[in-house]
């Protein structure tokens, strides 16, 4: 008898090629608020539909997707919300992180993705505009807005690996600030913290708002310019350097991190929020894949190792590095001692 040999299930392959339709269903359900509406009662598709302005089929349709997606759950016609979605989709929560839609579903970001097939020929992406690092991009405000919710879990992990008495007075550089919520968290923590945020001054109007909404607008001052060009002043005890590494060469951020050796305090750290891959740069997944924005987002950028981050923060001249993983979320702390 011929035995036939069991194909292997090509469905991996199909999810790959067909994520693009899953990710616009996405952010058409953030757009039209599917999962706040939800959350507010609206669970049958009349009452669905009507609250978000969209049509009975269209909102049977979008909301079974997401029953598929495990996000909602469906008995007799009626909707509900997940767990993970009633805490991160639903407006109504702190910890919503429907906004980050806004800059990672981007027309700048997506641009990257047009043509990856040269970003991978070149080693890295030449595309210019609105996903370019021009300090005049309008790219980076709708970052500093549309980010900082998903930002909170690692800032307030940075904030307690800190380690020091709440009563301390220390003196903060926290650079490319965006949002601000890394110095923030860091200033609400610790009553006597003078932060000193670093950005391009039209994204530092965000990092400022928000410094006055959680009430630490007083001991929030600014540095705007360039990192690489402005004078950040001296004796810091911390330097805070969180998403900003990845999007350069390793040169560069050696001599990067020079200078803001140079900054701080004998004694003093350097705080570097990273997403930080394994050495064989195939785990953890999310850590692992993060390289693949870079290279579509950035000439020379990279998700860098721990041991790749620890080689350039000695040669920048710190005296040593330690790595602590921040979980659940998928970056890391490098914490760099002068």
């Amino acid at each position: 008898m011929v035995q036939t040999q069991q194909m292997p299930d090509p469905q991996p392959i199909w999810q790959i090629m067909t994520g693009f339709q899953h990710s616009a269903a996405y952010k058409t359900a953030i757009e039209l608020e599917l999962f706040t509406k939800i959350a507010e009662g609206n669970t049958a598709v009349p009452a669905l539909a009507a609250a978000c302005g969209a049509s009975e089929k269209g909102i049977r349709i979008l909301a079974d997707v997401f029953t598929v997606h495990g996000f909602l759950t469906k008995e007799n016609g009626n909707y509900g919300l997940s767990p993970m979605a009633a805490a991160f989709l639903d407006k109504n929560q702190p910890s919503y992180i429907g906004s980050s839609v806004e800059f990672i579903m981007s027309d700048g970001q997506r641009r990257g993705y047009d043509d990856l097939t040269s970003a991978v020929r070149q080693g890295g992406s030449r595309v210019r505009g609105d996903a370019s690092l021009d300090p005049e991009s309008p790219m980076w405000v709708t970052f500093a807005k549309a980010m900082m919710p998903m930002m909170f879990p690692a800032a307030n992990g940075l904030a307690a690996a800190i380690g020091l008495e709440e009563d301390s007075r220390i003196k903060v550089l926290d650079i490319a600030a965006g949002h601000g919520i890394f110095g923030i968290t860091v200033a609400q923590r610790y009553s006597n913290a003078e932060i000193y945020a670093v950005d391009w001054a039209n994204v530092l109007t965000v990092a400022t708002e928000n410094a006055e909404r959680f009430g630490v607008g007083e001991r929030h001052h600014l540095i705007p310019g360039s990192a690489f060009d402005v004078d950040f002043g001296a004796d810091f005890d911390l330097a805070l350097i969180t998403n900003f590494l990845h999007h350069f060469d390793a040169e560069t951020n050696t001599n990067f991190l020079r200078k803001v050796f140079e900054a701080l305090k004998p004694n003093g750290k350097a705080f570097i929020l990273e997403f930080v891959p394994n050495d064989d740069r195939v785990s953890p997944p999310a850590e692992a894949l993060f390289s693949l924005v870079m290279l579509a987002a950035t000439p020379a950028g990279d998700a860098y190792t721990f041991r790749e981050l620890g080689d350039m923060c000695r040669a920048a001249g710190f005296a040593n590095a330690v790595h602590q993983p921040l979980p659940p979320m998928p970056q890391h702390l490098v914490i760099a001692s002068k």
